[in-house]
């Protein structure tokens, strides 16, 4: 199968390798459309290997059709058409997938489109939802308003009856984020969202990491709860344990990718309760894909590039089958 390698230069290129095998309790896609993702960044730069005995192929998230199931998977049946959370390998015409990570494809959601879902859905309801706890009314802050992330996390919280607060760095994203639903944007070049946020945000979901990590905390409300999913801001940074203390406020670290498959807290009970409490909400047109770009697979590149630039708003698709 054609699949994207890095090569010593850190280049993205095309290259035949073994289409793989599904183990006990995996099952093989023919992947439509694999979803782009800042980890996948990361990845090639060296600072997010996969998990142990993943695919060192980048692509976090795919869609696509059944064609093999593993030993020991009843279902689905051959052919039919899902979208999945994975740990590596979506950048390929063919990747193995477990079966408890399968999604099916939400009605009014085209097959290419659902591949921009299961990565944000797992990591925004996952952390803001059922770790914070955001409930109708809360304020959510959410830095990054016109990622992946932030344009999904954005109509989550509006579907849960939520206010909603983003920041983000150009006026075309800003805009893109009123349109989807956010009650305040703040655009960081010229805004301080700690002191026009000052004690008042019920959740922050924070990309920044260590260079956000004091401001966060003083936009937090009493019981407020921080939770960091990204480092882009760097690893360390000060906090005032007063404050944090006095405010009786919570700091939460998390991700999605390195969790184990199955048990309290795994990736396979993330995916069940997006499926039964988000995946409803897409079907009623309350949550859709935000999608910039779907380009062949080997303008992989490309499409790396153009999520870390200021054109991009929500996801970009990498399409396998059609180059």
């Amino acid at each position: 199968m054609r699949a994207i390698v890095v090569d010593e230069k850190k280049n993205l290129v095309v290259e035949e390798v073994p289409t793989p095998t599904p183990a006990p309790g995996e099952v093989l896609i023919r992947v439509a459309a694999a979803g782009i993702n800042r980890g996948d960044v990361m990845q090639r730069q060296g600072l997010y290997p996969p998990p142990p005995g993943i695919s060192d192929i980048m692509g976090l998230e795919i869609s696509g059709t059944v064609v093999a199931l593993g030993p020991g998977v009843d279902g689905p049946a051959l052919g039919h058409e899902v979208c999945a959370l994975i740990a590596g390998g979506g950048y390929a015409e063919y990747a193995v997938v477990p079966a408890s990570q399968l999604l099916p494809v939400p009605a009014g959601v085209t097959l290419i489109d659902s591949a921009a879902l299961p990565e944000v859905a797992s990591t925004v309801w996952s952390t803001i939802v059922t770790d914070a706890g955001l409930q109708a009314g809360d304020l959510l802050l959410v830095h990054g308003g016109g990622s992946g992330i932030g344009t999904h996390a954005i109509q989550v919280a509006k579907a849960l009856g939520a206010r909603v607060a983003v920041t983000v760095g150009s006026e075309a994203k800003a805009q893109r984020c009123r349109d989807l639903g956010a009650d305040i944007v703040l655009n960081y070049r010229d805004q301080d969202f700690a002191a026009e946020l000052a004690g008042q945000v019920d959740v922050i979901l924070d990309i920044m990491g260590g260079s956000y990590l004091s401001r966060n905390i003083d936009a937090l409300a009493v019981g407020g709860r921080l939770v960091i999913i990204g480092m882009q801001g760097g690893f360390t940074g000060e906090a005032n344990v007063g404050a944090l203390i006095g405010k009786r406020a919570r700091i939460i670290g998390l991700n999605v990718r390195n969790r184990q498959l199955t048990g309290p807290g795994s990736k396979a009970e993330i995916v069940a309760a997006v499926a039964t409490d988000e995946w409803p909400l897409i079907e009623q047109g309350l949550i859709r894909p935000i999608i910039s770009a779907k380009l062949p697979l080997a303008d992989a590149d490309e499409g790396q590039a153009l999520l870390e630039s200021k054109d991009s708003v929500g996801k970009v698709l990498l399409l396998p089958q059609s180059s």
